[in-house]
């Protein structure tokens, strides 16, 4: 008998210790200690299993043999059968309808009991079910080798828990922020401490041009969970277009509420990003609910990523006043559809630069934003072709969007963008 007392307390500490629950804990003690039983009195081929009464603290051990039927298994015709009878092997249980030329598992009378003696033991017993056989207390502790196969088994089993704790836990939060620190950077590659698991950042989904200190604390974006031989690891980015949206979740308490709907964003990270948001709500303006008094909440995302620039334009169903607010901050004095999903914005002058952009990066995102192909020309010189002012949109990367409802929003035109002045 054991001392509940102390295995409560060890119990309870190790369970705290590892974050895994107390049972698993009591469990894998369970295994050890049937592991230990079929060591010292070398039951290496049977099954058996130990149960541990938390009150009293006194072990029962009793060895499980699997009901079977006479047509589902074969019987060991030579010494190497029946030797191969005797491994330790997961057993399985095959039905008389087997089909022709499967291999039926070995009969081992140590783990398995035909269905007519499991009968005479227990009257409503079925194949594949388990008939228990209750084994004598040890006479007295467990030997060394015992006692080191119990202790490695502890050890093997709370590590599965603690990698499918681990795992269970980061699959349900993939596609969120996560929060963690730097450890160490490898040929472009970013190894962080994310306290219970560890994750990886890889050269492609860093963000161009930013410098990452150990020890850092930074949020990334998770994209999934892989297995791995030290168990899983995490896969992050900070350029992926949904790290943004997440910002703003966390920054926006409109967008967390869904009050105010990311509509589409499209991002080339490390430089610009423009995102067209909607309101659901009458009388809330979206973009000023994303901006925050004095610019507070997108700095805030922008603290975060660093000089990426940031471009939030009202989403609207009427495709003029959408292609001129996606050319933000440029202001374009009017656009034209054509029946080739093709749009001719027409701008002042002084802001034909603005408007398409260093290489031609802001007509691009907006092309990208909208969907639509857009020709930027001189409001001057209509007729005239603008270098770098044509964008076409990707056909087959679409902007990140919400799928939800489009809400009731106005057709009006914004002209707002995320570096606001002092006035807002």
């Amino acid at each position: 008998m054991l001392d509940v007392k102390t295995l409560h307390k060890a119990i309870e500490q190790l369970a705290a210790e590892k974050d895994i629950d107390s049972s698993q804990v009591l469990s894998a003690v369970e295994e050890a200690l049937a592991s230990a039983y079929k060591k010292e009195y070398n039951r290496k081929g049977q099954i058996i299993r130990a149960a541990m009464d938390s009150k009293t603290g006194a072990v029962a051990f009793y060895q499980v043999k699997v009901v079977v039927d006479p047509l589902g298994v074969r019987y060991p015709q030579t010494e190497e059968e029946e030797k191969e009878a005797k491994e330790e092997r997961k057993p399985a249980v095959h039905s008389e309808t087997a089909e022709e030329g499967e291999r039926l598992p070995l009969y081992n009378p140590d783990r398995h009991i035909l269905i007519e003696e499991a009968q005479k033991i227990k009257e409503d017993t079925f194949i594949g079910d388990e008939i228990r056989f209750d084994l004598d207390p040890p006479s007295s502790d467990f030997g060394r080798i015992a006692a080191q196969t119990a202790k490695q088994v502890i050890l093997q089993k709370l590590r599965e828990i603690e990698k499918d704790t681990v795992k269970s836990e980061f699959e349900g939060r993939v596609g969120e922020l996560v929060t963690g620190a730097v450890q160490r950077v490898e040929r472009g590659n970013v190894f962080v401490d994310l306290g219970k698991a560890s994750g990886v950042m890889f050269f492609s989904e860093a963000i161009p041009g930013e410098h990452y200190r150990i020890g850092e604390r930074l949020r990334f974006f998770l994209l999934g969970v892989q297995e791995s031989g030290r168990g899983p690891t995490l896969t992050l980015s900070r350029s992926h277009p949904k790290f943004i949206s997440k910002l703003f979740e966390l920054e926006v308490p409109e967008i967390a509420d869904s009050i105010v709907q990311i509509k589409a964003l499209v991002r080339e990270p490390g430089s610009r990003t423009k995102v067209a948001v909607a309101s659901r709500v009458d009388g809330v303006d979206p973009v000023g609910a994303c901006v925050g008094q004095r610019g507070a909440r997108v700095m805030a995302v922008n603290n975060e990523i660093g000089n990426e620039k940031i471009d939030i334009v009202e989403w609207s169903e009427n495709m003029e006043h959408f292609i001129a607010s996606a050319l933000s901050p440029a202001t374009a004095t009017s656009v034209e559809l054509n029946q080739r999903h093709g749009a001719r914005a027409l701008v002042p002058e002084d802001q034909l630069s603005l408007a398409i952009g260093k290489g031609g990066q802001n007509v691009r995102l907006a092309a990208k934003l909208t969907g639509w192909k857009i020709d930027i020309r001189s409001q001057s010189r209509p007729e005239e072709d603008q270098e770098g002012g044509v964008a076409e949109a990707e056909s087959d990367k679409s902007p990140t969007t919400d799928n939800s409802d489009n809400p009731d929003s106005s057709t009006e035109t914004p002209t707002q963008t995320s570096e606001p002045t002092a006035d807002d």
